[in-house]
């Protein structure tokens, strides 16, 4: 199966301009795209992943991938799918952020002469003359064009304001610039992003004539997977530091069983032929097909050995076939104990399972925390110094498992 035609058949692809010469292009590696990444923070996450994982497919078939960080853009924020405008960040943490997702990018794609790219649409935007640019990218962007766009109509309720309303002719001349400075003739992103994406293909034919080739996809789910790195209390986070290996797997082992298949079909690397057998699977199976996925793309963000380690702690507390060596563990010293205890609430903010005492106190009262699958009765359980040297085994919910010792 041609490269296209597997990326239709994951269900990755959703819209695109063009889609014969799209097509030839990402057959025969002669594609250089572009995929933007706003730095929020100093971690990609989990709603990342499809973009990712597309950068490696189509850099495994000689395409060349570009990673544009929007230091730039991310200085106005973007109202794209939101109802409220990002907040601002100095340019200082920025080019922290933009640092640290390079360096998680390197476990996905390769980065080097003839190969992938990463820049920082700040080198271009930051110094751009703001009249001439009015004057020569402005006069191409009808308003009444724009404010039909979905991006700007879900914020026209509460007030779009002026800061925001510059974007999209910024990423759009971020299309137009890396076509032309660095010769990308594609660009892939999700479907909160087709009308800003169609805007930078138009700007490119409107300054360089109607033969430039300049090519758009979305990719199907982006804005569901973007809703993937979210959880109630934050993000499921690619840097081990934020969130372990082990949560990580736990994250991919308990997604519903509705979504399990699809994530298999468009972020492993499995083929295609084993998949369409797995989606036979019922009942009992879908545990096993969680399994898979979650050691799948361990594997491919922190390694092999990382995976195979919070596959055996899985075990231990689905099926009791393993220790449970491997689940994350905050080791505690007397000084944290009082009286040779500790409560429950301290506990679990030293094991940062919460994060404040009221936060804990609210998940004990609703039944939410397990000491060694018990339910923790109230707040007013402590646990003693010899309990701890035997290691306390705690869950919050169904899907956070985490074990405190004494040194």
């Amino acid at each position: 199966m041609k490269v296209y035609d597997e990326l239709v058949a994951r269900g990755l692809i959703a819209q695109v301009t063009n889609e014969e010469e799209i097509r030839e292009m990402v057959d025969n590696g002669k594609a250089t795209f572009y995929i933007g990444f706003d730095p929020t923070a100093d971690s990609l996450h989990v709603g990342h992943f499809m973009a990712l994982c597309l950068m490696k497919r189509l850099q495994m078939a000689g395409n060349k991938p570009i990673a544009l960080i929007g230091g730039g853009t991310a200085m106005i924020g973007d109202p794209s799918g939101r109802t409220d405008m990002r907040s601002m960040m100095t340019r200082e943490t920025i080019e922290h952020n933009c640092a640290c997702f390079k360096k998680q990018m390197e476990r996905f794609i390769e980065f080097g002469e003839g190969k992938a790219q990463m820049v920082n649409n700040a080198d271009w935007l930051l110094d751009l003359n703001y009249v001439d640019f009015i004057r020569d990218v402005g006069a191409c962007f009808s308003v009444n064009n724009m404010l039909r766009a979905e991006c700007f109509k879900q914020r026209m309720e509460k007030g779009l304001s002026f800061l925001e309303f510059n974007y999209m002719p910024m990423q759009s001349y971020d299309f137009y610039y890396l076509y032309q400075h660095y010769g990308c003739n594609m660009q892939f992103g999700g479907n909160d992003q087709w009308s800003n994406m169609l805007g930078g293909t138009e700007l490119i034919r409107r300054k360089l004539g109607k033969d430039a080739h300049a090519m758009t996809i979305t990719l199907l789910l982006n804005s569901e997977g973007k809703k993937m790195g979210k959880t109630a209390k934050g993000a499921v986070w690619l840097d081990p530091n934020k969130t372990s290996p082990f949560d990580f797997f736990q994250y991919w082992r308990n997604i519903d069983d509705a979504d399990v298949m699809k994530c298999i079909r468009m972020l492993t690397f499995l083929p295609l032929e084993r998949i369409d057998e797995m989606e036979k699977w019922e009942g009992s199976e879908l545990n096993r097909a969680k399994e898979i996925l979650a050691y799948e793309l361990t594997k491919l963000v922190h390694g092999e050995e990382e995976a195979n380690k919070a596959l055996d702690a899985a075990k231990a507390l689905f099926s009791g076939g393993a220790d449970d060596a491997n689940m994350p563990t905050t080791e505690l010293t007397e000084e944290q104990l009082t009286d040779g205890k500790i409560a429950i609430l301290d506990l679990m903010l030293a094991c940062k399972l919460a994060p404040t005492k009221s936060e804990a106190r609210r998940l004990v009262q609703q039944g939410g925390v397990f000491a060694n699958d018990e339910k923790v009765a109230n707040i007013d359980v402590s646990f003693t110094a010899d309990q701890l040297k035997d290691g306390v085994k705690l869950r919050k919910g169904k899907k956070v498992y985490h074990k405190a010792m004494l040194k």
